[in-house]
This record gives C-alpha cells, structure tokens and sequence, in this order.
C-alpha cells in the first residue's frame, strides 16, 4: 500500500511540473514573439522606411503611454470606455443569453426572430449609428444603443446554436425524469449551453468593443476612441499607436484574466468548455 501511494505521488508531482512547464513555456513564446515585434518595428523605423510624422519609434510610443498617464488623460478616457462598454455589452448579455435559449428550443421563434437575427448581424455596427443619432441625439444613450446592437446578435445566435448541438437524449432523459418549465432551462439547458455561452459572450464582447470605437470615433467626447480622434487631429501619430495598443492590452488581458477563468471553472465544475 505504501509503494502505491507513493507511485501515485511521483506520478501527480510529474503532472504538476509538467503542467507548470507547457505554462511558463507559453508565457516564453509570448514574450519572445511580442519582443521580436518591437525589434521589427525599432529596425524599421530607425531605417526611416517611412517619415516619422507617420511611423513613429517604439520609444515615441511608449512616451506618450507614460505622459499620458501622468497627466491623467489616458486612466480617465480607459475608465470612460469601460464604464460604456461594461454597460451594454451587459444588457446585451442579460437580453442575448434568454432569447438565444428560446430560439434554440422554439422552433416558430427561430423561423421568425431567428431570422430577423440572422439578417442584423450581417449589418455592420456603425451603420447603426445614424438611426442612433436620429433618436437619442448625441448621447450616451445613443453610444449604449449601438454597443447593444451590435454585440446583442452574434450572442444570440451563438447560445441558439449551442442549444441546438445539444443531443437530444439528453433532453429526453432530462423530461422523463421531471424537469420541466423553467426547472428544465435552468438545471439543464443553461448548463448544457454553457460552452456555447462562453463563445457566445466573446464575439460579443469583440463586437462591442468595435461599435464602441465606432461610436466614439464619430461622436467626440471622452474614451479611448476621442483619444485615437484627437491623435488624428493633432497629427500625434504616437499618441494613436498608444491608443491602439491600450485597445489590443484590455482586449488580451479580458481573454486571459476573465473568459479563461470562466472557461477553467467550466470546465472544473462540468468538464467542458474550457483547456482546463
């Protein structure tokens, strides 16, 4: 008995080392290959490929990041755009998560809304924008209607698609043993969409970011998109670059710090939906 616990012993301290290298392996190449970026970039502007009023240096960049902290401009026009975002791509997920449960399971509703769903998410965001303006004036309620309608659709129709991959003797099983109503969505399709629910609520958070941008690009008024606007405007190219990497940084570290996560517990809790 001993011996077979300590075999079971070496074998999860040989997991566990090997798990901590195939991570900190990962987190090398990353490092490695965003270094090797910098360089490419820091080689071609020192070539002076370009003019510099267009292409500024790595360091130029990383300048206007710190002044731009310093004097307060970039933390409040960060806070401004999430504060935004967090606000629409919310409703969008308490509206799109319901609806797509229903599409996936009612068949009328799928014919008709399904459709109707289908056809807006091929509508770009910003060209809701115009109708946005027309009825809420320049507003944030008229940024929040084109967050929400533009990531409402691709969440909608990612939980529909989910439900419906679901095999359907797990549904029978689920019926013969009782659950019914609202115990029936909630016990056992909510989880078993759960996987798709995740996917679902990624692209809605990438498109609600870009109908974000979209909206703040052409309505002036404080966020990471008037900061872009404003760069443009100043002919401050580094002051664009800056902006641009914010967006790609909270972009990377949404995917890694909150949707990992939630994909992890997923796939703990269920064993789906997730690396592990």
């Amino acid at each position: 008995m001993p011996i077979e616990q300590e075999e079971q012993s070496d074998i999860a301290k040989v997991r566990f080392f090997a798990q901590g290298y195939h991570v900190w392996r990962g987190r090398a190449a990353r490092l490695g290959f965003f270094a090797l970026l910098i360089a490419i970039w820091q080689v071609a502007a020192s070539l002076e490929l370009w003019n510099e009023v267009i292409f500024p240096h790595p360091k130029e960049v990383a300048d206007a990041v710190v002044l731009g902290m310093r004097d307060g401009t970039l933390p409040l026009a960060i806070q401004a755009s999430m504060q935004r975002l967090c606000m629409g791509y919310g409703i969008s997920l308490l509206i799109g998560i319901p609806l797509g449960l229903l599409l996936g399971r009612k068949r009328l509703l799928d014919d008709t809304v399904g459709s109707l769903a289908v056809g807006l998410q091929a509508l770009p965001s910003i060209c809701w924008l115009p109708m946005a303006v027309l009825w809420f004036g320049l507003s944030e309620t008229a940024m929040q209607f084109v967050i929400i309608m533009g990531s409402l659709m691709s969440i909608t129709l990612s939980v529909r698609d989910g439900v419906k991959t679901i095999p359907t003797l797990y549904l029978r099983a689920a019926s013969i043993l009782g659950a019914t109503g609202w115990r029936f969505y909630w016990y056992v399709l909510l989880p078993a969409s759960l996987p798709a629910i995740i996917t679902g609520a990624k692209l809605g958070w990438s498109f609600a970011w870009r109908s974000l941008m979209a909206a703040e690009l052409l309505y002036v008024t404080s966020g990471i998109g008037s900061t872009l606007m404003m760069g443009r405007e100043l002919h401050d190219m580094a002051l664009v670059v800056a902006a641009m990497i914010l967006i790609i940084t909270i972009g990377l570290l949404t995917d890694r710090l909150i949707f990992r996560f939630v994909e992890s517990l997923i796939h703990r809790r269920w064993g789906f939906g997730g690396r592990g």
